[in-house]
């Protein structure tokens, strides 16, 4: 790839005032044109939404700050993007966009900025702990969206201040993230990190991520399940995860199948949850690996909202979470978890290893071995309830064993325990079993 597209050389204004949609268009052009890089030189860009085409690679300098526009005025919403109508419905459009290409790189060691910070309202309502989410504008584009892409490679770059979803890829097969960093608000909702919707062969390497929502995603959503299907062979691995919802989340939309998924040699920072596997939706999880998985988890202030705010977090610092049942009041069935195997966590936590299922999906099969949990309060809340959001159980009152099964089949646990005041084993039992078939828990102290 020899030639080179200046943005500048196309109109591009480094100010931070000028907005330089169409400069940088042009430029994403004619490199796709002859294949070529697309290259953001050091100074900040203000833009608003941009598609990126094949076979480009485009790439931000040491310096170069591309920023997303705020004013709906720049911002392209989805029908207009995609030209067709099944993702009306998502709201707020997208700052970079590209579907339906092939052979395309985002790279550099320059930085994708999405000025969250100016989207929040307002901080009340958290008892002071500074921990519940922020209140959030009605307007707040993606960051990124990629539909239907063969062979996406990110690499190297810096986001930062996502105002709403970073990296969203959805149909997408042979997709690389390496090395990213992502610097989001960690108070503010519905800003995810990486979400893999029905996308196939992917592996996410060496990356950092601190965002207030899920930190990495693996999923199956209604619409883009409808259009390509399974989500499957994903591997994560050697990256640091800080999030207020979970570090990795399966599920909990699953209206088609997630299958041979390896997550490793991650570090899990003070997260609401380390691993978190849901189904709701129908589908079918299954083959997850999840091994060598160290740091901690909390639970997080939770104060109520008024009918249209953020919701709290999810989570009560569950170390594992797997479950399948109901999604609130709806009566479809739930899905199917089975095959898991998790082994070498090493977390502190304050809730327990949750392993839960329904009558008539019990989870199948999990095997957790060489585990260590040490039970110890790390934030402000105290400890006593467990969280199946969303679902008709939502939160309640509850013991912390280390362990807590109901409607297993075929479940077998190996772990240690270390309590670490309030917590202790005469208030907190080792296991607690509910309707589980051919389960075995052996829990000891260390």
């Amino acid at each position: 790839m020899n030639s080179v597209f200046d943005i500048t050389e196309y109109g591009a204004v480094a100010d931070g005032v000028t907005v330089n949609t169409e400069a940088i268009q042009r430029a994403i052009d004619a490199a796709s044109e002859r294949g070529g890089r697309v290259l953001v030189p050091g100074g900040t860009f203000l833009c608003g939404s941009i598609e990126l085409k094949s076979n480009i690679d485009f790439h931000l300098a040491p310096g170069a700050v591309l920023m997303a526009s705020l004013d709906r005025d720049h911002i392209k919403e989805f029908g207009e993007l995609r030209g067709s109508g099944e993702l009306d419905a998502w709201d707020g459009g997208c700052f970079i966009f590209a579907k339906d290409r092939c052979n395309i790189t985002l790279s550099g060691q320059g930085t994708i900025y999405g000025q969250g910070e100016k989207v929040i309202v307002d901080d009340d309502g958290d008892g002071g702990f500074g921990e519940c989410p922020y209140d959030i504008a009605d307007f707040r584009p993606r960051t990124t969206f990629f539909e239907n892409i063969d062979n996406l490679i990110i690499r190297d770059i810096t986001i930062r201040n996502a105002a709403r979803w970073t990296l969203h890829m959805a149909g997408c097969r042979y997709v690389t993230v390496d090395g990213i960093r992502m610097f989001n608000i960690m108070r503010s909702a519905n800003n995810d990190g990486v979400d893999l919707d029905s996308c196939k062969n992917v592996t996410v390497s060496n990356c950092i991520i601190e965002t207030g929502d899920d930190a990495i995603v693996i999923k199956t959503t209604a619409p883009i399940s409808a259009m390509y299907g399974t989500c499957e062979n994903i591997v994560v691995n050697n990256c640091v995860l800080a999030s207020r919802d979970s570090a990795v989340k399966i599920g909990s939309e699953t209206c088609d199948d997630i299958r041979n998924v390896i997550v490793g040699n991650c570090i899990v920072r003070d997260c609401s949850r380390g691993v978190g596997i849901w189904v709701r939706d129908g589908g079918c999880v299954e083959d997850i690996d999840i091994h060598h998985i160290t740091g901690a988890v909390r639970k997080y202030a939770g104060a109520s909202r008024p009918k249209g705010r953020p919701s709290a977090w999810w989570g009560n610092g569950d170390p594992i979470f797997i479950d399948a049942t109901y999604r609130n009041d709806a009566k479809k069935f739930p899905g199917t978890i089975r095959n898991i195997r998790i082994d070498h966590v090493n977390l502190k936590a304050e809730s327990s290893m949750l392993i839960i299922g329904e009558e008539e999906c019990p989870v199948e099969n999990v095997r957790i071995t060489d585990t260590d949990i040490t039970l110890c309060r790390q934030g402000t809340q105290p400890h006593g309830t467990f969280d199946e959001q969303p679902s008709p159980r939502g939160v309640y009152e509850h013991s912390i064993p280390v362990v807590y099964a109901r409607y297993t089949e075929g479940a077998d646990v190996s772990a240690r325990v270390r309590y670490i005041s309030p917590y202790n084993r005469v208030d907190n039992p080792y296991c607690e079993m509910e309707q589980c078939n051919n389960t075995k828990i052996n829990i000891s102290e260390f």
